[in-house]
């Protein structure tokens, strides 16, 4: 996926910053202690070796730790071991990528606010926020996998990520990390020979080796490696997804969640062989001079990934067979490291046992976002361009829009999501029907007050919320009483969910498992409610017109 495209699995935004309207009394920020960077205090000891960082408002900070090492397109490995403490105070290298094109919008670059540090293949580095070390308590542990498709992102690239406030609030200790994207991470060369057979799955094996690294290390930073929740949004709920269903990861977390990012199927091997086989050729290389791919330079190799992918996605749209949610760069079934489809045909085996929380903002991508003139449409302007997709059953489409969403606004035509709703519904009623651990359900509605409201709930809108950063990441949300009151909520909610498996919080009304028949979703917003399928018939009406993904 091309990077002018991504932020999540693609790039959105815009604002400027508005307090909401006060429903209480606006959080006052805690006064900041000094940050305490020493060798004498706050050391831990990893398998690797020890680590310092930082202590800042009684949070021991971690940053740019390895977690392991690789040559490219091979599989990762145990991180070099060193000698005396290692400074871990500095974010580490992110994996390189395509120019993040959101930079040149100046209304997308302040209300995101991108960290995109600096690129080094030698990337696989993990962050900790803890509330103590080495002081025998095990704290559920939350590893956050980053959106960006497997394109682009990273373990700090928002504001959103920090981990201080999840952590100090809840009592939980947080991870973040890097792991190899794009061509890089899932350049498909296995039709060279068995020295590249898992070449097409590094990026996940990253992922994997990750999780490895927090199940040996993590309860010397004072977490429990027992109790492991993966969490991810858009291209990270699309790693969540992948994961329940990857043999290698069974039994290294033990709780999931999946924000806008529902995976059901990612590629095909035959396709991603194509991929790499076209890379190859466009690079004037054959199978006698495949070992010299690993000196091709990164934007090199880059340019020609990115043309191979428009090449074999234009063959396999012609074949008419193009059913994965990421054509390109994403994890391929290979019958080895993924063995199926994660959600195709049915929930992974695997994972019947834990618990899934499964959830998408009302709006993700926003088209009066990016569209000035869409955020005034009249109805009929509105209804016109929704016939280039429902044709003479567009008013069939506005009737059933008008049951679930009555008082709607003709943008909202525009607005609402169906790329990942009805996915993230399948998913959640797949691994209901197992029969296993409870699977609980979300829809974010809360749209953001920050430039005339133009963001609505877009897609990102809810981690500065899950992660009690509304005020850190105030570009965003505004920062005002009432952002600041859900994010209490939801933080909690992730939190007790990480804890327990059951989400149920302070301040909302009561959560019951989603089932297909019941449907129950949690409707976070000034006020929280639950509904039960509001928009079943609307969904059946929405899957006879399917929206690929990316």
């Amino acid at each position: 996926m091309k990077r002018a495209l991504s932020v999540s699995f693609l790039g959105l935004a815009l604002l400027a910053s508005v307090p909401a309207g006060a429903s209480g009394k606006q959080n006052t920020p805690a006064v900041p202690t000094p940050i305490i960077a020493t060798n004498a205090q706050g050391v831990v000891h990893t398998t690797s070796g020890q680590v310092a960082g930082y202590i800042e408002n009684d949070i021991y900070i971690y940053k740019g730790i390895p977690y392991a090492k690789a040559e490219r397109f091979m599989p990762p490995t145990a991180p070099d071991a060193w000698e005396g403490i290692r400074s871990s105070r500095a974010y580490g290298p992110t994996c390189p990528q395509a120019k993040r094109m959101g930079w040149y919008s100046d209304e997308s670059a302040f209300s995101f606010n991108w960290d995109d540090g600096f690129p080094d293949e030698d990337c696989l580095r993990v962050n900790v926020w803890t509330p103590g070390v080495d002081d025998g308590k095990k704290r559920p542990v939350m590893v956050w996998l980053h959106g960006g498709g497997y394109a682009a992102g990273s373990g700090q690239e928002l504001p959103s990520y920090d981990g201080t406030n999840m952590a100090k609030e809840h009592d939980v200790v947080v991870v973040t990390l890097n792991h190899r994207l794009n061509v890089l991470g899932f350049l498909d060369l296995s039709s060279f020979g068995a020295k590249y057979a898992k070449s097409g799955n590094v990026g996940l094996m990253d992922l994997v080796a990750a999780l490895q690294w927090v199940h040996d290390n993590i309860g010397a930073f004072g977490g429990d490696p027992a109790n492991v929740t993966i969490f991810g949004q858009s291209g990270g709920g699309g790693k969540v997804s992948t994961l329940l269903a990857t043999p290698s990861a069974n039994g290294l977390f033990h709780k999931a969640i999946v924000q806008s990012g529902s995976m059901l199927r990612t590629m095909d091997a035959r396709y991603s062989r194509r991929i790499g086989e076209e890379t190859v050729r466009l690079l004037g290389l054959d199978a006698a001079s495949i070992d010299s791919l690993a000196r091709v330079p990164y934007n090199e190799l880059l340019a020609a990934g990115e043309k191979a992918v428009a090449n074999v996605r234009q063959q396999a749209e012609k074949e008419g067979d193009v059913s994965c949610f990421i054509f390109g760069w994403a994890p391929t079934v290979d019958g080895n490291v993924l063995p199926a489809q994660p959600f195709d045909p049915v929930a992974p085996a695997q994972s019947k046992d834990i618990p899934v929380m499964i959830g998408t903002t009302l709006h993700e991508f926003t088209a009066s976002t990016y569209v000035p003139a869409f955020r005034t449409i009249g109805q009929e302007q509105a209804v016109g361009m929704l016939r280039q997709k429902y044709g003479d059953r567009t008013d069939e489409f506005v009737s059933l829009f008008g049951k679930v969403y009555p008082g709607y606004q003709p943008k909202d035509l525009m607005d609402v999501d169906f790329t990942f709703r009805p996915g993230a519904v399948e998913q959640a009623s797949l691994k209901a029907s197992q029969g296993g651990a409870p699977v609980y359900m979300y829809m974010f509605a809360w749209e953001s007050p920050v430039m005339d409201g133009i963001l609505r709930s877009t897609h990102c809108m809810e981690i500065p919320f899950v992660f009690d950063n509304a005020l850190r990441h105030a570009s965003m949300t505004g920062g005002g009483a009432d952002a600041q009151a859900l994010a209490k909520k939801m933080s909690t909610a992730w939190a007790n969910f990480a804890r327990t498996g059951n989400p149920n919080a302070e301040g909302l009304p009561e959560w019951p498992a989603f089932t297909p028949d019941g449907g129950a979703t949690m409707w976070f917003d000034n006020t929280c409610t639950v509904k039960n399928h509001h928009d079943r018939e609307l969904l059946d009406f929405v899957r006879q017109f399917p929206t690929r993904g990316f």
